[in-house]
């Protein structure tokens, strides 16, 4: 957590007087430090009820009021008010120059008279937090703690490497043509385009299709599309032979008719997993799995003996069922392939509602099971039971699918589409929905537990609001029927929104998207989890395949020694077969000597 102190971004005059000396300004940052963390430490704390009592309010130094805001003087232990001036009195009497906002680690400048933005300060306090967050957080389904972060500082190799190469424009907005009733295909891709973390993943060269011996790549189209996005030349690019890769790879995208963005978003990533280097079917950290996947948990609680039998699933995207009504949702709770959660609050009403955070709600609801469809293992019998859903393993990247086409027949041309506006929010909070909360939630108070879904900040949790929020980055629309519609997609570069319908590019705003006809949705976290010891599986194989080789190679050093030693006892086999039937001609010829004589 060391910070450059010379760097040239102080925009308060006075604080060259923290770099003036090594002591004092050591003494500041420290005392700086210690307050963001304890200001952490005591919000994390406050959240859980059973310990709320074990950290003490500060209090005013002059008349001991309880501060709800603490301020605290950053070159001595004095802790004061502000609404009565205390601390502004006390740098006044004493000369003291700088005082800090706990909560929100503000820097107030006595000569100034006001609160001052510092680079350092703001850098320090972001490090700090992070740092308190880590050590009060634990991954979801283990208990280890979270990796440290550490800020990426190039070495003497990354210098070297970095020296001379050609600046990319940093963009990535271009158009792409359609080529035949294909904006099922161009909206997908500009989706994968702007995912941070698929785009981090092929803009450093982590897949070359210069390298790759693959035939029909999916994995060097996906190269290729990277390239072409970021490439200087602003006219709207063809995907043509991503598109010739995915009628090979997939027949039943096959043709020119209009085809389901969600059928062909699940196909891309089959295909991309499938193309990458090292890819397994089991414990696969390729860059599909390692920003989609997770793991979805199904309880089913029998109803006589209450024994919960409980099943893990893959999750790779979240289906969500729209009720046609024109209260929204849909009745009862549907097991889907997909699950994701998102939005607080008690269940009163949620059927009337007509939001995506009402929908994940009723989605984590338990369901009623008939006599028919469970078989408890330890009754022996059918009974009544219900099923409930929740999200074990939250994902990196939480892609959503609104279910508007409804089949009610196997015939397609019998379907239908459901136009039910959707609202839907910029940042999601997964929290609720996630299987360690929803336990506790219930262990809380087993018999209003649903009635409590909305308290669940109040309950300890195996980690911070933060490891649980999402933030909005694409949505993909669909416009029209279901037999004459058009796909378009708004995307999120950096601070702006852009809408993408083919090959028109135009500049957008976040409430526009917000406004928008969704039909998928794609969230990234806020705030990735740091594992450790974690290596690519293309890195295990590679390894796997390298222990394997030199194996190999030693086992037919050894199949070659012992070859040898079998050649060496024909020889010393043959030789002394020779020298048997040499004693056998002497005695032959002793014998015939014998009768001679």
């Amino acid at each position: 957590m060391d910070v450059d102190m010379n760097q040239e971004i102080l925009c308060c005059p006075h604080t060259h007087r923290i770099s003036s000396s090594g002591s004092v300004r050591n003494n500041f940052i420290e005392k700086y430090k210690s307050m963001t963390a304890w200001s952490v430490h005591r919000r994390t704390i406050l959240r859980t009820s059973t310990k709320r009592r074990k950290i003490a309010a500060p209090t005013c130094d002059v008349c001991n009021l309880t501060l709800s805001r603490p301020f605290a003087c950053l070159e001595c232990s004095f802790t004061g008010c502000w609404t009565d001036r205390h601390i502004l009195n006390h740098l006044e009497s004493h000369s003291h120059g700088f005082c800090l906002d706990v909560t929100s680690g503000c820097l107030f400048c006595r000569e100034c008279n006001d609160f001052v933005y510092d680079g350092i300060f703001d850098e320090i306090y972001l490090l700090c937090v992070l740092r308190a967050e880590e050590k009060g957080t634990k991954f979801q389904v283990s208990q280890m703690l979270r990796e440290s972060f550490a800020p990426w500082m190039p070495n003497g190799s990354d210098t070297t490497a970095l020296t001379g190469n050609a600046v990319l424009p940093c963009q990535g907005r271009r158009g792409l043509l359609n080529l035949g009733q294909t904006c099922f295909m161009n909206v997908v891709l500009q989706s994968l385009v702007h995912n941070p973390l698929v785009r981090n993943y092929f803009l450093s060269d982590k897949h070359n299709r210069g390298q790759c011996k693959t035939d029909t790549c999916t994995c060097c189209e996906m190269d290729k599309l990277f390239e072409e996005m970021y490439a200087e030349d602003a006219i709207p690019y063809g995907p043509v032979d991503f598109l010739a890769t995915t009628w090979k790879a997939s027949t039943e995208l096959s043709g020119h008719a209009q085809q389901d963005a969600h059928e062909f978003f699940i196909s891309a990533l089959n295909q991309i997993h499938s193309t990458s280097r090292g890819s397994t079917n089991v414990s696969c950290n390729c860059i599909v799995h390692s920003t989609f996947s997770g793991q979805l948990q199904s309880d089913v609680k029998c109803e006589r003996c209450a024994t919960i039998t409980s099943t893990v699933d893959p999750l790779m995207d979240v289906s969500l069922e729209i009720n046609k009504s024109c209260g929204g949702g849909r009745s009862g709770n549907q097991a889907t392939t997909s699950k994701t959660g998102g939005g607080i609050g008690g269940n009163e009403g949620v059927g009337l509602e007509n939001t995506l955070t009402a929908c994940l709600r009723r989605f984590t609801l338990p369901e009623k099971l008939g006599m028919k469809e469970y078989s408890c293992g330890k009754c022996g019998k059918s009974h009544d039971a219900s099923k409930r859903l929740s999200i074990r393993k939250l994902p990196p990247v939480l892609a959503f699918q609104l279910k508007r086409f409804e089949h009610k027949t196997s015939d397609r041309s019998s379907a239908r589409k459901i136009d039910t506006p959707i609202k839907f929010p910029a940042t999601l909070n997964m929290a609720p929905y996630t299987t360690s909360v929803m336990k506790e939630i219930e262990k809380e108070n087993p018999i209003n537990s649903q009635k409590m879904e909305g308290s669940y900040g109040s309950l300890s949790r195996n980690g911070l609001d933060v490891l649980y929020e999402y933030e909005l980055f694409a949505v993909i629309n669909h416009e029209g029927q279901i037999d004459n519609g058009h796909y378009t997609n708004y995307a999120r570069f950096k601070d702006e929104w852009f809408k993408f319908d083919d090959d028109k590019v135009t500049h957008s705003s976040l409430s526009a998207c917000l406004q928008s006809s969704a039909y998928m949705l794609f969230y990234v976290k806020r705030h990735l989890d740091y594992k450790p010891n974690m290596v690519p599986s293309y890195i295990r194989m590679r390894e796997t395949e390298a222990v394997r080789e030199k194996e190999r190679e030693l086992e037919k050093e050894r199949e070659k020694e012992r070859e040898k030693e079998r050649e060496r006892e024909r020889e010393r086999e043959r030789a002394e077969k020779e020298r048997e039937r040499e004693r056998e001609r002497e005695k032959e010829l002793e014998d015939a000597l014998l009768a001679t004589v």
